[in-house]
């Protein structure tokens, strides 16, 4: 895009050259003394596809005294463009005359396929000639522009993957903390950033989809950035999401790939933000120094008594408790609570200490599908609402295998109270 402090800067340009201009000896204009040319540049002279960067070069030389210009750009209504930083000019000789060479370097997009035209550029100069002052157009001729067609699976016209055509594309994924040292319900902020050559910001993919079963995700906002060099724009796009595991054991938070079309290598790519396990590392715990050996007589005696005495314990426990009920106590208060994710870690702890349990509450015609639903307003698009927490977990209260302890549903952390 031309900007005001680009055309100063043209105007500057010409400004400090001007007394050199100016001190050449006035003369009748001659063919060849005022040229302007416009020339299409892509990697290996291949016709480019559809979105991919054409560098069009406008090159003007002129041996005579300017005291004023402006390039006037076509409005190029089948492409995006850019302009390269600042128009140049410098000093060169042709046929040992001393002459003016201007330069604009403009990144060019096709938007689809076909055979364009790109119109003249107009470069107005005002000439001083024999003490007075005219103005006079310099027109480059018009440029063909020959766009191809995509051939194969995916490519621009495609909805899925994103045609994201680049010289060059790189991935960095960052998280803090690193998620494998996550705890249930501990967050972590993850950062991915996408860095392509050769196109601007709007064209990098939008955010992926990250979402896996047990991990809780919450994406953040999206920052995309241009950075104008001489050889081409830089798009950077940066991601962020706030992780949660939402079960106690360690999930694969699976790998998203990123197909790219290299524009150099004119081939198909494909990048990758990388699987990370999610929980499951727990901290080192220091072990102290061993302790001192005991007679084999006396550790033969404390282990027997131990034996009897915790026989007879779980005995009284086994008839008091059923092993899942700290979890079952954990849901009725989650219910209570109206707490989604310690609920469903609750679940996931019946599950793992009494799978009977729960397969028939997931098998029951009242509770399956209310667990369903809260498996869907944790994992899901964000569409589904979470179910009436305490009522389901009443529900679940009065079913039990037949083989369950009968008192073991009893002491869900406080009296249950039935609605009616």
């Amino acid at each position: 895009m031309v900007t005001p402090s680009m055309v100063r800067g043209s105007v500057l340009a010409l400004a400090l050259a001007a007394p050199v201009l100016l001190a050449a000896p006035a003369r009748a204009l001659e063919d060849g003394d005022l040229t302007l040319t416009v020339t299409a540049e892509t990697p290996g002279s291949a016709e480019p596809y559809p979105r991919e960067m054409v560098l069009l070069r406008i090159h003007g030389v002129y041996r005579a005294q300017i005291a004023l210009e402006e390039l006037r750009q076509p409005s190029l209504p089948h492409f995006g463009w850019t302009q390269l930083g600042r128009d140049r000019w410098s000093r060169t000789t042709i046929q040992g005359q001393e002459a003016r060479s201007f330069e604009r370097v403009v990144a060019v997009f096709p938007q689809g396929p076909g055979r364009f035209t790109v119109d003249p550029f107009v470069h107005r100069l005002t000439l001083v000639d024999n003490g007075e002052r005219r103005v006079v157009e310099v027109r480059s001729p018009p440029l063909p522009i020959a766009v191809a067609a995509w051939q194969g699976p995916g490519g621009p016209d495609a909805a899925e993957p994103w045609w994201l055509p680049a010289r060059d594309l790189t991935v960095t994924d960052a998280w803090e903390p690193e998620p494998e040292t996550l705890k249930l319900g501990e967050p972590a902020r993850r950062t991915v950033t996408l860095e392509a050559s050769g196109l601007t910001a709007d064209a990098l993919p939008p955010r992926p989809v990250l979402r896996t079963r047990g991990v809780l995700t919450f994406a953040g906002p999206v920052e995309r950035q241009t950075r104008i060099t001489p050889a081409g724009p830089v798009a950077r796009v940066t991601y962020r999401w706030d992780v949660r595991p939402g079960v106690p054991e360690p999930i694969t938070l699976s790998a998203i790939t990123i197909p790219w079309f290299d524009t150099k290598a004119r081939v198909m790519r494909e990048a990758e933000i990388p699987a990370r396990i999610i929980g499951g590392r727990t901290a080192a715990v220091e072990a102290g120094p061993p302790p001192p050996p005991a007679s084999p007589w006396r550790a033969l005696a404390a282990g027997l008594a131990a034996f009897g005495v915790g026989l007879g314990a779980w005995r009284t426990f086994r008839r008091r408790e059923a092993p899942a009920a700290p979890a079952l106590r954990a849901l009725a208060r989650a219910g209570r609570w109206r707490d989604p994710r310690a609920f469903h870690a609750a679940i996931s702890e019946v599950a793992r200490r009494d799978p009977a349990r729960a397969a028939l509450w997931r098998a029951d015609p009242g509770t399956g599908p209310r667990l369903a639903a809260l498996d869907a307003a944790l994992f899901g698009d964000g569409r589904d609402t979470v179910p009436d927490l305490a009522g389901l977990a009443r529900a679940l209260a009065r079913l039990h295998p037949p083989d369950a302890v009968p008192d073991a549903l009893a002491p869900l952390d406080g009296p249950v109270r039935h609605a009616g």
